[in-house]
């Protein structure tokens, strides 16, 4: 069989682009800019930049003329879905560590128009001390303003920028990062009024299980497709696309127009914190310990009496008591996520999942105990065992995170792990006992045997 590749050159133009050429946003973003192309007349071609110096996956798609299989998979009312179908709006993919010229000659394409990132819960940072004239070293805010910094001098106008990291209002962050960077850097005032005035920074919630490559059946998918692909890409057929800005930008990506569930609004927190609350603090607050138990994959976990157990009273009992919402509506949202969880298509492996899971747990997790704790006067029993789950998955062989927290994990003791404020933001020494109690139960008994005993 033949490599996928493209039978005519790419004619789209360049409009976005992309930071991140991981498995969520080739199955997510890009997607929908590839039914814009094909079923709205749209031009969008996307420029994808590789944001860490490590990875083959920028190189297999420049391989396969920026080409790609998406199969997407689910249940919609009650009946089976699937979908498959080449995505192609990907015109080329650029390693900035080994082509930073060809990076920064993007800023002064003239028809750059969005910007897109996705680089986990940790990329949107600010670090002081850091060099304008050092990319490799710098966060993704700084070698956006970086970039940015070279759009203006060229005298071209600004950016929509749609982060989807998930972290509470997105845009304002990385907007204040830039700004920052734009001072350390002294690019002076003239740019950053051009930052705040001629760019749009939107805040964006986004809501897909994306599994990425289905190692298991990939020989076989190749085989019914009829070509190579080293970057098929599978995803469950619900997304969620809210993004929150001038009403303006949606006429410029029509994506409703074309049935896309994407909500245009003045607000995304709302929708945010249900969604980061009780999808994805669901998955954070229980993939680590059902790592630990033996399991491999979500749908495992979810077919696991003893989980499926430990999840609802985690999502019914403790997460949704601190949400304002209607209750109704916040538990209809949760059976949604569980029937989702329990996709029969979606190979959704929990080391996936467990990337960086300190940042995730502090975004996702920690704020549901928090408000339960001020709310009931204790702690909340799953999600205070979830952080003892994590601290022991640290200790062993299998996280993988960021270089500095990972050694910090695997060495310091729980009282210096939950007083450390770098990770959670505030102390958490009030956790020590009870999260100490849990750790060592589960080093004693093994985790099965102590996700027993909690549920007791």
């Amino acid at each position: 069989m033949e490599r996928l590749h493209r039978e005519t050159p790419c004619r789209l133009t360049e409009r976005v682009l992309q930071f991140g050429e991981g498995n969520f946003l080739r199955g997510f973003v890009d997607w929908m800019f590839d039914r814009l192309n094909k079923e709205n007349n749209g031009d969008f071609g996307v420029v994808v930049v590789q944001p860490i110096n490590v990875g083959p996956v920028v190189g297999f798609l420049n391989e396969q003329d920026g080409l790609y299989d998406l199969y997407l998979r689910g249940l919609m009312d009650g009946e089976k879905v699937e979908e498959n179908r080449v995505v192609e709006c990907i015109t080329r993919g650029i390693n900035p560590y080994t082509d930073t010229d060809a990076f920064f000659d993007c800023a002064l394409n003239p028809d750059l128009r969005y910007i897109v990132s996705n680089t986990t819960e940790a990329g949107i940072e600010y670090k002081s001390g850091q060099s304008g004239d050092d990319f490799e070293n710098n966060t993704f805010p700084g070698r956006l303003a970086m970039f940015m910094k070279k759009r203006f001098d060229a005298g071209l106008p600004g950016f929509v920028i749609l982060p989807c990291e998930l972290i509470d209002k997105n845009g304002d962050a990385l907007k204040e990062c830039v700004l920052k960077y734009g001072d350390d850097f002294g690019y002076g005032g003239d740019f950053k009024a051009w930052v705040e005035n001629e760019n749009i920074f939107a805040s964006t919630l986004v809501d897909r299980i994306v599994t990425g490559y289905p190692r298991d059946t990939a020989a076989e998918m190749e085989k019914r497709y009829g070509h190579l692909d080293n970057v098929i890409n599978t995803a469950e057929i619900f997304h969620l696309w809210v993004i929150e800005c001038d009403k303006s930008v949606a006429e410029e990506l029509p994506f409703t127009d074309i049935g896309l569930n994407v909500i245009w609004t003045d607000d995304v927190t709302p929708y945010k914190k249900r969604k980061v609350r009780i999808l994805n603090g669901a998955h954070t607050m229980s993939v680590l310990a059902a790592r630990l138990a033996g399991l491999e994959t979500v749908g495992e976990m979810m077919n696991d009496e003893d989980f499926m157990k430990y999840i609802n009273i985690g999502l019914f009992d403790e997460i949704i008591p601190t949400l304002d919402l209607p209750k109704d509506e916040l538990e209809s949202f949760a059976n949604a996520v569980i029937e989702r969880f329990k996709n029969p298509f979606i190979k959704h492996y929990l080391l996936s999942i467990a990337l960086n899971s300190v940042s995730k747990y502090k975004v996702r997790v920690l704020p549901s105990l928090l408000e339960y704790r001020n709310k009931f006067g204790r702690l909340p029993k799953v999600l205070t065992f979830g952080l003892a789950a994590l601290i022991v998955f640290y200790k062993g062989t299998e996280a993988n995170d960021d270089a500095d927290v990972m050694e910090f994990m695997k060495n310091a003791s729980v009282e210096e792990i939950l007083a450390n404020k770098s990770l959670w933001d505030e102390d958490l020494s009030f956790m020590a006992d009870a999260v100490n109690g849990y750790v060592d139960e589960i080093n004693a008994t093994g985790m099965r045997a102590a996700v027993k005993e909690l549920l007791k």
